[in-house]
């Protein structure tokens, strides 16, 4: 097992990379070049990104971004979204990661409520904005399009490339206490929250279920680590640090979750251990019967973010050749950042089979030392008893700061210094948390995330199934096909 590296420890984004340029490995493979960096090639050592961080923050520095300012970043999904930000937080200033996926009128409520000096984005963005008719930031705003694409909405405006190149100022990062990074959360009930972390609530707290001693999961220094996330995500921050200070031998980035892309990304650089989002494994499943061999190697499994599927993670250790692959479950929120972890061998998920309780609702129990977890009764706030279904609530030092523009929402959300999580769920005897569904998405007598896990189950040529409650009326089953 790696060793962690004492005594240097940086608890800001922005000055992460830097602190461990002169490390050795990891070696960081892309599955296609950085949008900020196009000509740059497809490998990084640590001090390339953490001389690329650098000159993105002369950039922007150039731009006019300033300590104290905030910073804009709508682009698509790539590691460099975190790159960009830690190039904002060197500077001092708090840069939001936001999903290029949103419509261009949530971007305009996402921002407004930002309120920016300098807005980076894709000129496709802003093109879309235009032709949609919304003005995504006003015209104090200074805007800077990721690519120098002749887009509707970006022409005239500098290109980060125009930029680059200009003289790197002063490492100026925040304070710990103060806030360092906005990632938003899903929008599933409504425009996404702006989520607020200091360098103390995202890597002094949130990152020790990274770097704990945990058999099977924790990084070797031979690992070939590859992962597909949503790096607007603060997992992303959580999870860079992760892979500096308990570094394998290569990480592999993928940013480009299509099928095709992932066959030859991994098949140039086979997996030791594999992370990515629930739904992005869904869409990988048929690639265990078709592309085996390119998870033979993996002995690791990671999801986190969404429920995960007992049928998705069958498939993926069935296609492992190691004898003892195990898959990781990390259930958690932006907001408190990863609450539980369950762990899911062979075994465990065969003997699952057929049951009317799927065995990947049950998230493990809370991260030691980090978070302590409670089920209460949502009307009355108080404790329900094991056994009894109720809101989830937690308690941890690494609790966001704020909703940004938001604060009254984000204080409706402490409950007596625990945090409603808006899950309903169980804690059993051994201390185990069940989720059953969503506070906003309940179905009377049952869970839409267990009915959906035994469909997927019965239904073998089902890729997606998600069951909607409708008052007064049976459940409604949605289904995708291939």
């Amino acid at each position: 097992m790696g060793k962690l590296r004492k005594g240097r420890r940086a608890r800001n984004i922005g000055v992460l990379f830097e602190s461990f340029a002169d490390a050795e490995r990891p070696v960081f493979c892309l599955d296609r070049p950085f949008d900020v960096a196009p000509k740059d090639g497809v490998r990084f050592d640590v001090a390339g990104l953490a001389g690329l961080v650098a000159d993105l923050s002369g950039a922007l520095f150039e731009a006019g971004l300033r300590r104290g300012d905030r910073l804009g970043i709508v682009k698509s999904n790539h590691f460099d979204v975190v790159l960009l930000a830690a190039a904002a937080a060197r500077i001092g200033a708090l840069p939001a990661m936001i999903s290029s996926t949103n419509r261009p009128e949530v971007l305009r409520a996402i921002l407004q409520r930002l309120d920016p000096r300098v807005l980076v984005a894709d000129s496709a963005v802003l093109g879309e904005a235009v032709r949609a008719g919304v003005e995504l930031a006003g015209p104090d705003v200074v805007k800077v399009a990721v690519d120098g694409a002749d887009e509707e909405g970006a022409a005239g405006l500098p290109s980060l490339q125009d930029l680059r190149g200009s003289r790197v100022p002063p490492a100026q990062p925040c304070g710990d206490d103060e806030p360092m990074i906005c990632t938003h959360t899903s929008g599933t009930t409504g425009v996404p929250k702006l989520v607020v972390h200091s360098p103390n609530t995202l890597l002094g707290v949130l990152t020790k279920l990274e770097t704990m001693p945990l058999p099977g999961l924790s990084i070797r220094p031979d690992d070939v680590v590859a992962t597909c996330i949503a790096f607007v995500h603060g997992r992303s921050i959580t999870w860079s640090y992760a892979q500096l200070v308990r570094p394998p031998a290569k990480v592999v980035v993928i940013a480009d979750s299509a099928p095709a892309t992932v066959v030859e990304t991994l098949r140039e650089h086979r997996p030791t251990t594999l992370e990515a989002c629930p739904n992005i494994f869904q869409r990988w499943e048929g690639l265990t019967g078709t592309h085996p061999e390119l998870f033979e190697r993996v002995r690791a499994f990671i999801s986190t973010f969404d429920a995960i599927h007992p049928r998705t993670v069958r498939a993926f250790l069935e296609a492992s050749k190691r004898r003892g692959a195990v898959w990781g479950q990390s259930w958690g929120q932006s907001e408190v950042g990863p609450v539980s972890l369950a762990v899911y061998t062979r075994r465990k998920i065969r003997r699952g089979e057929g049951k009317a309780t799927a065995v990947t609702t049950n998230v493990g129990r809370p991260v030691p030392l980090v978070t302590r977890v409670r089920v209460v009764d949502p009307q009355t706030r108080r404790p329900v008893r094991r056994g009894r279904s109720g809101l989830v609530m937690v308690k941890t030092k690494g609790r966001c700061l704020d909703y940004l523009g938001e604060t009254d929402r984000h204080q409706a959300k402490i409950w007596d210094g625990w945090w409603n999580t808006g899950d309903i769920g169980v804690r059993g005897r051994d201390g185990a948390v069940r989720i059953l569904d969503r506070e906003v998405d309940v179905i009377p007598g049952t869970s839409g995330i267990q009915l959906e896990s035994i469909l997927l189950e019965r239904l073998e040529e089902a890729s997606e199934v998600i069951v909607l409650g409708v008052p007064g009326r049976p459940p409604v089953p949605v289904l995708s096909v291939e």
